[in-house]
């Protein structure tokens, strides 16, 4: 089966912020969905977040992090909570298993045919990042998922140790 690589579209409309995650979405993606997260925290406007994961085949555990960072990027500022638009069953029980209910509206939805708002999704640059930077952001990405819930706490302990470890080893 071929797998199609992650790519990462967005728009701004009228205080709506859409941010479209296609393919197999991993932590090369994840400086750019961090750029995002720290955009939309500082957005003058912002009325509404939506997500769409439904051309998303997969989302790992990094980008989901990112994703997590995102809602908490505009936690209190918009009157509902983010929106993520999935209908993959394996993407949307790795939402449930994660938690992601407590900090997102999840919406079942099959992809319909194109809408105006494809129209203006932009196609983001993958934005390069570092072994080191990399390794940073997958430990910020784990942390955060680790904080959503005690199910993701245990499950990400082992690898944030790890990480922080390396950390250590690296800085002496």
């Amino acid at each position: 089966m071929l797998i199609e690589e992650g790519r990462i579209k967005a728009a701004f409309d009228s205080g709506v912020f859409v941010l479209k995650l296609c393919g197999d979405v991993r932590l090369t993606l994840c400086a750019t969905l961090d750029t995002q997260a720290q955009r939309l925290a500082a957005t003058p406007g912002l009325s509404a977040v939506l997500i769409d994961l439904r051309e998303a085949t997969n989302v790992d555990s990094t980008a989901l992090g990112f994703l997590a960072k995102v809602a908490m990027a505009v936690k209190g500022r918009l009157e509902q909570p983010p929106t993520i638009i999935v209908d993959n069953p394996d993407v949307r029980k790795m939402l449930d298993v994660m938690g992601f209910a407590h900090f997102f509206t999840l919406v079942e939805a099959p992809l319909q045919q194109p809408t105006a708002l494809n129209d203006v999704l932009e196609e983001l640059p993958e934005e390069p990042a570092d072994e080191e930077g990399l390794r940073e952001r997958i430990l910020e990405a784990h942390r955060i998922l680790m904080h959503m819930n005690e199910h993701n706490r245990e499950q990400f302990q082992p690898l944030v140790e790890m990480l922080e470890s390396q950390d250590a080893a690296a800085n002496h």
